[in-house]
């Protein structure tokens, strides 16, 4: 567990948020299966704007919030719609590009225990659509090009990996032993990479990059830094999650909420992303009152009015649930900033309508002000046609990624919600 802030800490030579700053945090969240679009869409721009049915769970916190309009994805169907969420770019011969989370954690994680996490609540399915495995659309983070990162769903195995200790005797035994194991696979890698095609020297490649980053992290056991950062405010314990999965959707939703603000408020990580379900999800949602359908066949409404009512009142649940993990974020308390106003939260959707699949003006919700690079409580509506990368670009941008285009497929920033 990520030991609290204690006095004693002041003289070890770590800094606090009182004397150089709170690091930025990222968090994107995505949601399946999109909107009824006339039930999300803001009435108003810049700051003179009203929000939707949907949306109004926000309503405390639109200070803190921007939603933004008019940016398309690319892709088609459920699968390539939510692999380009992060990427903005198609999935294309089972190749896509680096996410926007991983573009950040490649730049940010050395500094924390765990570069990332990926945290979600249904298992990927199996089957083909629109010639893509349906598998894909069980996470929106892309490592490289090929490799994708599943998501952890089991709460307790995610608590354990985020705060088990790191630094004691039996964690430094399994480190040590690991680290022997890894070194006989680099030995049998690196032989094997002599004989290999090209191809397979690629694959090969790629595998050596994943068996370096758990080094790293062993390293970090057996010789943990210092820490660049800690808390002003001791982090509230949390308790061990049972070993089963939840039986409640917002149980199991909101306790892998509640880890992630803890990750963040420790330090634990400054890079996470949340799958709150499987991006071709059939979530049951009997629990809410008047719902009878599952989440992929009330999106696919037809316009039919009994469909649009539960097809709304569950996305309204979704914002009900992102409600709830920015007042978490924002009542923790940095210095003289909280939480929240460190860190960018993305929210939306890969399709604006699962009626159709329809891709252009994405649902989108930015949050949080980065530590004051971002400017909130307005509605950003861009032109017609605009990338949704623009907006990858722009968040990369204010968490120090400096680059001229955003894989390549960006065509330049969301510049209204740069500071």
């Amino acid at each position: 567990m990520a030991i609290p802030y204690l006095e004693m800490m002041n003289a070890s030579g770590a800094t606090s948020a009182s004397s150089s700053g709170a690091p930025q945090r990222l968090c994107c969240m995505f949601q399946p299966n999109g909107v009824y679009p006339k039930a999300w869409d803001v009435k108003g721009s810049g700051t003179d704007f009203e929000l939707s049915p949907i949306l109004s769970p926000l309503e405390s916190l639109r200070s803190d919030v921007s939603v933004l309009s008019g940016l398309d994805n690319l892709g088609k169907g459920h699968v390539q719609l939510t692999g380009s969420f992060l990427t903005g770019k198609q999935i294309t011969h089972k190749r896509n590009g680096i996410s926007l989370d991983q573009q950040v954690a490649a730049q940010v994680g050395g500094r924390t225990p765990l570069p990332f996490v990926v945290l979600g609540t249904e298992p990927p399915r199996q089957g083909v659509a629109s010639g893509e495995p349906i598998a894909y659309a069980n996470t929106v983070c892309w490592n490289n090009e090929t490799t994708r990162v599943s998501p952890e769903i089991n709460p307790r195995v995610a608590f354990d990996r985020l705060f088990r200790d790191r630094t004691g005797p039996e964690a430094r035994k399994e480190a040590t032993r690991r680290s022997s194991v890894l070194d006989l696979v680099l030995d049998d890698a690196k032989s094997l990479r002599k004989r290999a095609g090209s191809a397979d020297q690629a694959k090969l490649d790629e595998y050596l990059q994943s068996v370096r980053e758990v080094e790293l992290r062993l390293e970090k056991t057996l010789n943990p830094p210092e820490p660049e950062w800690i808390p002003t405010r001791a982090p509230e314990l949390m308790k061990r999650p049972d070993a089963a999965l939840p039986d409640n959707k917002q149980d199991h939703l909101r306790l892998m909420l509640d880890m992630m603000v803890l990750a963040f408020w420790t330090d634990t990580t400054r890079v996470g992303t949340i799958m709150t379900a499987h991006g071709f999800s059939r979530q049951n949602f009997s629990f809410l009152e008047g719902v009878t359908s599952d989440h992929h066949g009330m999106s696919h409404h037809k316009d039919k009015t009994d469909a649009v009512a539960e097809y709304t009142k569950v996305s309204q649940w979704y914002i009900s649930q992102l409600a709830y993990f920015l007042e978490r974020m924002k009542g923790i308390q940095e210095g003289d900033s909280n939480l929240l106003e460190n860190s960018i939260v993305l929210y939306g959707s890969g399709m604006k309508d699962g009626n159709g699949h329809i891709k252009n003006d994405l649902p989108l919700v930015v949050a949080g002000q980065g530590g004051g690079l971002l400017r909130q409580g307005q509605h950003i509506a861009s032109k017609k046609g605009t990338p949704h990368s623009n907006l990858l670009h722009t968040i990369g941008l204010a968490m120090g990624l400096e680059q001229d285009t955003f894989n390549g497929v960006s065509t330049g920033l969301v510049d209204d919600l740069l500071v």
